[in-house]
């Protein structure tokens, strides 16, 4: 079958830094992968490449077999940045911001339908945010906006979903309801997870492959239990990231 994400031997670089270097990875229908590396490997320029947003200068991206910027139904890919914006003083509604994912399925000038209502419910209650779609986003905690913006992601039904360091900084009790979250959308509606994070122990015992990048290239694509058996911690680091990742100087 298709992958849903590919890179093929993918190249970028600026004025005096080359930042990939035929970078190559595939995220294949309903796989839940996660990208993991050390500042500065690459991890965030790539994430731009895959989701269109720049062109790499050597080798090929594709979205579903084609071009990121031939993707018409946008819908198909939910992202969720690091650190989504919000303007304080918007009286946005939890629910309003879920809901707004259903209308970029649907179209921004039709009228949501009852069936579209039981949608947004349905992903509310995904993220345990049932009791707070009336708040205010920005009286939520970190936490809790990250899974309301997760939220609105799925209630789109995007066929791949595509998170950025979705866990920083948030409690223990939001990593949990973010992996139950994740493990619902892949195992009951067939999704792709691409992950890219720091901190993987809320998700390591349901990822089918780990990415390690590191100066630009793909050094490990495999099973979790291939790197944990071997001693990697897949869990909280007391400083950025393992050796492992960082290699020798």
């Amino acid at each position: 079958m298709s992958a849903v994400l590919e890179a093929d031997a993918v190249s970028f670089s600026y004025p005096r830094q080359a930042v990939l270097d035929c970078t190559t990875l595939a995220v294949g229908p309903g796989e839940f992968v996660a990208l993991v590396g050390a500042n500065g490997s690459g991890k965030s320029t790539l994430l731009r490449l895959l989701l269109g947003l720049a062109r790499p200068q050597g080798g090929e991206v594709r979205l579903f077999g084609a071009p990121p910027a031939q993707l018409s139904q946008r819908w198909r890919v939910g992202y969720v940045p690091q650190r989504p914006v919000l303007a304080e003083a918007l009286p946005t509604t939890v629910e309003e911001v879920v809901a707004s994912g259903r209308l970029a399925r649907r179209g921004w000038r039709r009228r949501l339908r009852p069936s579209d209502w039981t949608e947004v419910e349905r992903a509310l209650a995904m993220v345990s945010l049932l009791d707070k779609r009336h708040r205010r986003l920005s009286e939520l905690s970190v936490g809790q906006q990250q899974r309301a913006w997760i939220a609105r992601a799925f209630v789109a039904e995007p066929e791949l979903l595509v998170l950025d360091e979705p866990v920083a900084g948030v409690d223990a009790d939001s990593q949990r309801r973010f992996r139950d979250s994740l493990v619902l959308l892949v195992r009951e509606r067939g999704a792709a997870v691409f992950l890219v994070s720091h901190e993987l122990g809320a998700v390591a015992d349901d990822l089918d492959r780990v990415l390690v990048l590191r100066r630009g290239k793909i050094v490990f694509d495999g099973a979790p239990d291939e790197l944990t058996s071997s001693g990697v911690s897949l869990g909280i680091h007391a400083s950025d990231l393992p050796l492992w990742l960082e290699g020798p100087g």
